[in-house]
C-alpha cells in the first residue's frame, strides 16, 4: 500500500471552505476545487515510491494487474477526485469512445497541438463519471421535456424568449431541443446578453424553482449558458446519492461537496458558463438530445456491508463503507489496483495504516488489504476500482 500525497486544483468555481473543512487544513482564501487522486500526468498522486503515474509505468502488471492491462492498457483506467463546487462549473458534455478516437485523429490531422486551448478532444478516450455527494449537492443533468421546458421559460414573461418557446412546443422532441440549443448558442452575443440580463431579473423575482438559474445567471452574466441551463434538469442530491454521467449528457455541477470518479479522459466539450473554447457545431454533432429524469441512485448493499454504485462503466466502481466502531475487519483485497478514500472518522487498514478525512492510499492489484474503523466512531471510506 502507498499512502497518496494528492494535488489540489485551485479552479476558479471551487469553494474556499468546503475541502479546508474536509482535510481540516486552514483555508487559504482561495478557491480549493479538486483533490486528484490517481495517475493522471496533469496531476499524478504522490507515493513513497514516486509519482504514481510513473510507478504503474515502471511495472504495470504488478501494479495494475494483467487482466486491467489487458482491458484498458498499461494505464490506471479512472481517476478519482474530492469535487468542492461553490460556484457553477461550466456546462458541458464528453463524447463516447467512437466519437473521442475520431475527433482526436481530426484534430492531430489538422495539426492542433494537444495543449491548444481551442482543441476539443486531448486524448482518444470517453469520459462517463459518477460523483456522489458528500454534502447537499446541486447538479444540472440531462434535458427536461419540451414543453416542461417552455413552461419555464414563458413564466418569465420575457419577449425575446418567445420564439424558443414556440419551438419548444414543436414536434418531434429531440428537434424542438436542438433547435432551440442551436438557436440560444449562436444568437447574436448582444442581443442574447441583454436577454439573459433581463431574464435573471425576472428569475430573481420568481425565486422558487427560479433560484438555481438566478444564481447561475449572477456568477456569468450575459452568457447564453443560462438560457440553455433552463433546459435541463435541476437535480438536489442528498449525502450517499449519486449521478451518474454517461456520454452526450448536457451537465454541471453547481454547489456542494461530492467524491467524483470517471475514467481517465480530459475530453470536453462546452455549451457555455466559461471563458474557454466553445466549439458550437462539435457540440452540436457530440450532444444527445433525449429528455429524461435523471437517475439519482443509491447505493446497493449486498451482504458483507459494500455498499455499490453501479453503473454501466467499466472503467470504474465506486462503493462506499461504513465501518461501525468494534466491528471485524473487511478483506477488500482486489484483482485490479484500487485507491481507498476515507472521507468521514478514522479507519485502520490491514492493521498497520490509518486514514483520516481527506486521506487516501494505493493498493496495488492483489494486495491483500483489510479495512477497519480505527475505534474512535463510524469511519466511511470510498473504494475505487475497475470491473474485470
Amino acid at each position: 500500500m502507498d499512502r497518496l500525497a494528492n494535488t489540489v486544483r485551485p479552479y476558479a468555481w471551487g469553494s474556499t471552505t468546503a475541502l479546508p473543512e474536509l482535510l481540516g487544513t486552514a483555508p487559504t482564501g482561495e478557491p480549493q476545487a479538486e483533490l486528484w487522486m490517481g495517475a493522471h500526468p496533469g496531476a499524478p498522486s504522490g507515493t513513497p515510491r514516486g509519482p504514481l503515474d510513473e510507478v504503474i509505468a515502471a511495472a504495470p502488471e504488478r501494479e495494475l494487474g494483467a487482466a486491467s492491462v489487458a482491458a484498458f492498457g498499461p494505464r490506471l483506467p479512472f481517476l478519482l477526485k474530492l469535487l468542492a463546487a461553490g460556484a457553477p462549473l461550466s456546462l458541458q458534455v464528453h463524447p463516447d469512445l467512437d466519437q473521442a478516437a475520431e475527433g482526436h485523429a481530426r484534430e492531430h490531422a489538422r495539426g492542433v497541438p494537444l495543449d491548444a486551448p481551442h482543441r476539443n478532444y486531448r486524448d482518444t478516450n470517453h469520459k462517463p463519471e459518477l460523483l456522489c455527494a458528500l454534502t447537499p449537492f446541486e447538479g444540472l443533468c440531462g434535458f427536461r421535456r419540451p414543453v416542461e421546458a417552455a413552461d419555464l421559460l414563458a413564466a418569465l414573461e420575457v419577449d425575446s424568449l418567445k420564439p424558443y418557446v414556440d419551438l419548444l412546443h414543436a414536434h418531434p422532441e429531440d428537434a424542438a431541443l436542438r433547435e432551440v440549443l442551436t438557436a440560444v448558442l449562436t444568437a447574436d452575443r448582444e442581443e442574447t446578453a441583454a436577454t439573459v440580463t433581463e431574464a435573471a431579473a425576472a428569475a430573481e423575482r420568481l425565486g422558487g424553482p427560479y433560484t438555481p438559474y438566478a444564481a447561475i445567471a449572477h456568477h456569468h452574466p450575459g452568457d447564453p449558458g443560462v438560457i440553455a441551463a433552463m433546459l435541463l434538469n435541476h437535480v438536489r442530491l442528498q449525502p450517499g446519492e449519486a449521478l451518474f454521467l454517461g456520454a452526450g449528457v448536457p451537465h454541471a455541477y453547481l454547489d456542494g461537496l461530492g467524491v467524483e470518479i470517471m475514467a481517465n479522459s480530459d475530453n470536453v466539450l462546452r455549451c457555455g458558463l466559461t471563458p474557454k473554447h466553445v466549439d458550437v457545431p462539435e457540440l452540436l454533432r457530440i450532444v444527445r438530445f433525449e429528455a429524461a429524469e435523471p437517475a439519482v441512485l443509491r447505493p446497493e448493499a449486498p451482504p458483507g456491508g459494500e455498499e455499490v454504485y453501479e453503473t454501466p462503466a467499466d472503467e470504474f466502481r465506486l462503493s462506499r463503507f461504513v465501518l461501525a466502531p468494534g466491528s471485524a475487519p473487511r478483506d477488500v483485497t482486489a484483482t485490479g489496483a484500487q485507491i481507498l478514500l476515507c472521507t468521514a472518522g478514522s479507519a485502520e487498514l490491514s492493521g498497520e495504516l490509518a486514514l483520516g478525512p481527506g486521506e487516501s492510499v494505493f493498493v496495488p492489484a492483489g494486495e491483500r488489504v483489510t479495512l477497519a474503523d480505527a475505534g474512535d466512531g463510524s469511519a466511511t471510506v470510498f473504494r475505487a476500482t475497475a470491473v474485470l
